[in-house]
């Protein structure tokens, strides 16, 4: 294709194109580069085009990109193109929360159905995953105003998107008009302190009734993870700074779910990384009084392992030889932790127990 085809790149996002609404969309992005649907001429991008599923409305999609900084992608068929808005922290699925809205230039309607990773050094360059998808009916379209009315899987209801200015005029909001997807859903606790265990120096008769972890000999973290992004709190409840390269790829792991972790800053392999070894709440439910083997497995099937984070291991009954690994491997010690046991915040407990070595 070429570089003429990126003569677009540098125009204001409010400077008028004529009648091509996909000059700028083609002007950022080279077809023999990017995997994205990039059309030859204006109107390549009928109404026929497969961009997932039609019904009496019109089509809209909610895509997850994971470039320079996770965010997601609401487009809307209009006009024989997709009008697109970045979303930051995701749409709002609770009327008390709304949320920046950046709109971006038109889509081809091809890339309703678009998944895949565009390569590093273009435009948006990173994976691109559809969230969401379905048809929409519109209640009110203007220069300053969109309200629609959502049908998709994980997305539906009544939202309106509003013009706030910024460079451009880009900045808009996003908020929701109807009650909240999930009544019953709880915020993430704030100011949380960690569960502490009490000092022992055997191990628990009923080994059976027991998790076994290693002791990273760390600082211990709470992580708050809500919008794709994750704030920290040390053992006090105060805000606390995370080694570079942390909080941003935990965040984009866990996308949309809101989560609260709790683990220990560790050096491992002459490197810091993020032990997580309980989850204390998950998509608006509170788990503090699950008991700690529930906690631990649903923690498990998060796969949250990656560059400097990890999913702490644990063994249930094996409590001699963790222990006897531990000391292998010059750990500080070893904790047992009674596998009915619920979490209890800033307290010290007997249902955890830390084994020095």
């Amino acid at each position: 294709m070429g570089a003429g085809r990126r003569r677009g790149q540098g125009q204001d996002e409010g400077e008028p194109v004529g009648s091509d609404r996909l000059a700028r969309y083609r002007g950022r992005r080279d077809a023999d580069r990017t995997p994205e649907p990039v059309p030859d001429f204006p109107g390549d991008a009928g109404p026929q085009a497969d961009g997932g599923p039609q019904a009496d409305g019109a089509r809209f999609v909610v895509q997850e990109h994971h470039a320079s900084s996770l965010h997601w992608d609401l487009r809307l068929e209009r006009d024989g193109v997709l009008v697109s808005w970045a979303v930051p922290k995701g749409i709002p699925l609770d009327p008390a929360t709304d949320r920046l809205a950046v709109h971006t230039e038109d889509h081809p309607l091809e890339y309703a159905a678009f998944e895949g990773r565009i390569p590093k050094g273009e435009y948006g360059a990173g994976q691109m995953m559809i969230w969401d998808q379905g048809c929409y009916e519109t209640e009110k379209w203007s220069d300053r105003e969109v309200k629609v009315v959502l049908h998709g899987s994980r997305v539906s209801g009544l939202y309106v998107l509003f013009r706030t200015g910024g460079p451009g005029g880009r900045n808009w909001m996003i908020h929701r008009m109807d009650p909240p997807a999930d009544p019953d859903a709880e915020p993430l606790p704030r100011g949380l302190r960690p569960m502490l265990p009490e000092r022992r120096a055997r191990l628990p008769r009923d080994q059976g009734g027991h998790g076994f972890e290693f002791a990273w000999g760390g600082r211990r973290l709470l992580a708050a993870i809500e919008g794709g992004r994750a704030r920290f709190t040390d053992g006090r409840g105060r805000a606390a700074e995370p080694p570079a390269g942390l909080a941003a790829p935990l965040g984009a792991a866990l996308g949309a779910r809101p989560a609260l972790l709790d683990g220990e800053l560790a050096e491992v392999d002459g490197r810091p990384v993020y032990m997580v070894f309980d989850l204390l709440h998950l998509d608006g439910r509170p788990l503090l009084a699950a008991p700690y083997e529930e906690r631990r497995r649903r923690l498990d099937g998060l796969e949250l392992d990656g560059p400097h984070r990890r999913t702490a291991p644990w063994f249930p009954g094996e409590g001699t030889a963790v222990r006897d690994t531990a000391r292998e491997q010059g750990l500080p010690g070893i904790v047992a932790k009674r596998l009915g046991s619920p979490y209890e915040p800033g307290e010290r407990s007997g249902a955890w127990r830390y084994l020095p070595l």
